[in-house]
């Protein structure tokens, strides 16, 4: 897992060393243009197989995800406040064993940034990350475990430091926040398994990096990737890491292939790296 967790982190270093790379060339023909500007893609995957007398064996299945990404900025003179928000929820079944979820997140965020000079600024952030619907774990009989909820858990966090944006295409920040997990009945991931304190809600102050790259590789192919490091100051080499990276290639107007990669290492909850993979090819509409 160490390996792989290694493999990704570094994926996300080169692709924003390659982006930070990229030579650009400056626009002098247009002045700015300032103002609020709204962006909203929304995906749809669905997968069906059914079998009735198929001699060579197999299972009926079913399986669909549903996402939604968007983001609205005010981009002003000295000012810049942008808000992104992801969404996605998707379930599959495999014969007679019911729906099972897939994914599930609810993630939104929120930068306001006071514009000093081209590179590096002060900024205030605050972000939300939950789930719509139960969680469960499942063992090798297929019985169920439920371990999570819509809202529990929840993490939120809340910034101020300084962003740096060398070119479009990259920007990393760095600040001084709060990170607060709020449980309702699953206090496993607020509580502290060294103290075998039981508590509903935790709040750490601590260091917070975040990077973001958006490099369009081509006219229908582009990578995006985010990397979030959280030190608490109570235990600072106890390093959160959230990140994920995907590439999204357009095959025409409506339909999208997407590959990408999700990983959590918070040794806290658990001692092993997260990691979600997944491929996926349906339908894709942007609305505005």
């Amino acid at each position: 897992m160490q390996k792989i967790t290694l493999s990704l982190l570094t994926l996300l270093l080169v692709s924003g060393i390659c982006a930070a790379q990229q030579k650009t060339t400056p626009d002098t023909a247009q002045p700015p243009v300032y103002g609020w500007k709204q962006s909203l893609v929304t995906g749809l995957t669905l997968t069906q197989v059914s079998f009735t007398d198929w001699a060579q064996g197999g299972d009926n299945a079913l399986a669909y995800t549903f996402s939604a990404a968007g983001k609205s900025e005010d981009d002003e003179q000295t000012t810049n406040w942008a808000n992104t928000y992801k969404f996605a929820f998707g379930q599959t079944r495999l014969g007679t064993q019911g729906l099972r979820k897939t994914d599930d997140i609810i993630d939104i965020s929120s930068v306001f940034t006071y514009k000093l000079n081209t590179y590096v600024n002060p900024y205030v952030s605050a972000n939300l990350k939950t789930q719509f619907a139960k969680g469960y774990m499942y063992d090798g009989d297929g019985n169920s475990t439920e371990v999570s909820k819509f809202f529990d858990p929840a993490y939120l966090m809340q910034t101020a430091g300084v962003g740096y944006q060398p070119v479009k295409e990259v920007k990393t920040r760095l600040g001084v926040g709060l990170r607060e997990i709020v449980t309702q009945d699953f206090n496993q991931y607020a509580s502290d398994p060294a103290t075998h304190d039981t508590v509903k809600t935790r709040v750490d102050g601590g260091l917070e990096s975040a990077t973001d790259v958006n490099w369009p590789l081509d006219t229908n192919l582009l990578l995006t990737s985010d990397l979030e490091l959280f030190s608490p100051f109570k235990t600072m080499d106890q390093i959160v890491v959230r990140g994920g990276i995907t590439l999204t290639a357009k095959v025409n107007k409506y339909i999208t292939t997407i590959v990408g990669a999700q990983f959590i290492n918070e040794r806290r909850i658990t001692p092993r790296t997260q990691i979600k993979e997944g491929i996926s090819l349906g339908l894709s509409y942007t609305i505005f």
